[in-house]
């Protein structure tokens, strides 16, 4: 994959270790019934036998001199809502499995389109002032916080992505982020990415065009 399509910022390099797939040929649907008994189980799985507490993921949010349980990671977010009782979202088949494959690694995963995306992408630090319109909700403050952005500016963090690039029924080619802490062993960060680009293929069908990983 040539440097120029992602960079990581120097700031972030012993913070995070991002794991990258960009993702071509996705047939998307509204909900895809194969996940039904697919998301049934893992459900049922970490509400018997709960992951092992993301303390790896609530440091990297520590280290940016974020509070994680005022501004919660995605992961952590959507484990408390299963274990209460409520299931995964269902908003179509792409974020579906995303939302699966966080539940069950229990790290912060970004999903955006990649029509949607304005040249390379950089994983930074917010500037002053800089948020983005969320998905179905006001405007997110990235500043200070880890983001992704392209030449138009930020579009995700590991809470909440941007209504800007988010994946509908009309999206074919993706870009999967794993917002993965630098404690995380490069080792694991592969065999989430593999296991993630699994079952997309599973579902949605397409390909693989590039992978990162640091």
């Amino acid at each position: 994959m040539p440097d120029s399509i992602f960079t990581l910022a120097p700031e972030l390099g012993a913070i995070v270790r991002p794991g990258l797939i960009w993702w071509s040929g996705a047939a998307v649907v509204a909900r895809d019934h194969r996940l039904d008994p697919l998301l049934a189980a893992a459900e049922a799985r970490v509400r018997l036998t709960p992951p092992a507490d993301a303390d790896a993921v609530r440091t990297m949010y520590k280290r940016v001199g974020i509070d994680p349980t005022k501004t919660r990671p995605s992961n952590e977010a959507l484990l408390r809502r299963v274990r209460k009782g409520d299931t995964i979202p269902r908003i179509n088949s792409l974020v579906d499995i995303v939302n699966w494959c966080s539940l069950e690694f229990q790290l912060p995963y970004g999903l955006y389109d990649l029509s949607k995306i304005n040249g390379p992408v950089t994983i930074r630090l917010g500037a002053d002032g800089e948020s983005y319109p969320g998905i179905r909700k006001d405007d997110v403050n990235v500043s200070g916080r880890i983001t992704v952005a392209d030449a138009t500016g930020a579009f995700g963090n590991p809470t909440s992505d941007s209504a800007r690039t988010m994946v509908t029924t009309a999206t074919t080619d993706a870009l999967v982020v794993i917002y993965a802490p630098a404690e995380i062993a490069s080792a694991q960060v592969r065999r989430v990415l593999d296991v993630t680009s699994s079952r997309l293929a599973d579902i949605v069908g397409g390909h693989e065009t590039a992978r990162s990983t640091t």
